[in-house]
């Protein structure tokens, strides 16, 4: 059940301490609290509750702040309430109209804090601070309506910065030997617990082969150059260690074990292993390196190989996303799994710009994935101008003027790649 504040909540001004003083309005969580406009979203997020059952719900300022706070600082659930409980500024800034010594919520909240809040609406959020913003510094558009009347087209203004990476996932990297290794000591946990219940009745525990299987890996593991010839028939002796596993597994559920000995983890890991089997296999064959949705991680098995090709790290491990930069706001586009063309997207960004604003950016600041034929027709029909050289070869004479853009260019795009560093550092 949500129950909405009847009275508005005080400024920083009034906010009750239990000494003599006052909020500084300086504060970097003062500020940031008049920057979130928390009304505008209070009836949004009151629509994933009940108006008559259950318990009364947090609001909504305390849900969304409680999670600001805890990627701000970088903190764990319970040290971020720890955080908020000893701060006043924090309690102000999560909606509390006094400060008070017991934590204002559970640790455990956090966990339904990010379920209900999702990136859809922390975009919406972002791109209507961004816009308030950017209204308050352009007096021009106030004109905006007046154009709209008179039936004049209303100019391209500001700059759009677009580009992709891929935020890192902290998984140990992969190899094929490494994952077919690891499957197979699964496999062997899990016959060990599916015997434990049977063990009167059979009496002879399924072989494995564990020790040798072991050694086997070992020997190409330790070795720092391995020849091709050398890893791929490791890899197919780790394959049929694996098959054999997999085989005594279906004859001890054949005999009476049930999957109900087995953990949560291990029931989730077992249909992986078989994943990864059918992949290691069919690449083992047919003498490839890749394979569709390819699993690099037992235990997350989401994660996908995202070639980037860049120098040093040719092949990245995480979340593909596609963001936009406006002003040094950043809005997160699109996030996935599964690699994919980031200049497909260009259009589909440029429209959202429009949308939020009004109007099209007046130039968009990208990399050379981004400069296709298609997309450079589409931005100078709308007389957009896009960033980097023309397509075809260089010419042979180049201004100073547009060396000067070209150089302007690229350092407007070092914004863009100065949020992907904040982003990343751990």
């Amino acid at each position: 059940m949500y129950r909405k504040e009847e009275q508005p909540l005080p400024p920083q001004k009034k906010f009750e301490l239990p000494f003599e003083g006052k909020l500084s309005p300086n504060n970097r969580w003062v500020i940031m609290a008049e920057l979130i406009p928390w009304d505008d979203f209070e009836e949004e997020y009151a629509k994933l509750f009940s108006a008559e059952k259950g318990a009364p719900a947090k609001l909504f300022r305390m849900a969304l702040g409680t999670l600001i706070i805890k990627e701000k600082l970088g903190t764990s659930d319970r040290e971020t309430i720890e955080q908020i409980r000893e701060n006043p500024y924090l309690q102000y800034f999560i909606g509390l109209n006094c400060y008070q010594q017991e934590p204002p919520l559970e640790s455990s909240m956090l966990v339904h804090f990010r379920k209900r809040i999702d990136g859809e609406l922390i975009n919406k959020i972002n791109k209507k601070i961004v816009k308030r913003e950017i209204d308050k510094s352009d007096k021009e558009v106030k004109k905006k309506d007046c154009l709209q009347e008179k039936g004049e087209k209303i100019k391209n203004k500001g700059k759009l910065i677009l580009d992709a990476t891929c935020a890192p996932a902290d998984i140990k990297y992969p190899t094929d030997l490494g994952i077919l290794n690891q499957a197979r000591i699964e496999t062997e946990r899990i016959i060990d617990n599916l015997y434990k219940p049977l063990r009167v009745k059979l009496r002879k525990k399924p072989r494995t082969s564990r020790k040798i299987a072991r050694k086997e890996y070992l020997k190409v593991a330790k070795k720092r150059k391995v020849s091709y010839q050398k890893r791929r028939k490791a890899i197919g002796k780790q394959l049929k260690y694996l098959k054999k596993n997999s085989g005594n597994i279906e004859d001890l559920i054949q005999a009476g074990a049930s999957l109900e000995n087995l953990s949560k983890r291990q029931k989730n890991c077992l249909e992986t292993i078989k994943k990864v089997y059918e992949q290691q296999q069919s690449m083992w064959e047919n003498k490839t390196q890749s394979v569709p949705q390819r699993i690099v991680s037992l235990t997350q098995r989401h994660i996908r190989p995202i070639v980037r090709g860049k120098a040093g790290k040719p092949i990245e491990f995480g979340a593909k996303l596609s963001v936009s930069c406006v002003d040094n706001y950043v809005f997160l586009d699109k996030i996935s799994w599964e690699n994919f063309n980031e200049s497909c997207h260009l259009k589909e960004q440029v429209e959202k710009y429009k949308e939020t604003f009004g109007y099209y950016p007046e130039s968009v600041h990208v990399d050379k994935i981004y400069r296709t034929r298609e997309n450079r027709n589409w931005c100078k029909e709308r007389g957009i101008r896009i960033s980097g050289p023309k397509l075809g070869r260089p010419p042979k004479n180049v201004s100073e003027e547009e060396k000067k853009q070209a150089h302007s260019d690229e350092c407007f795009r070092n914004a863009i790649e100065g949020k992907f560093g904040q982003d990343k550092t751990p």
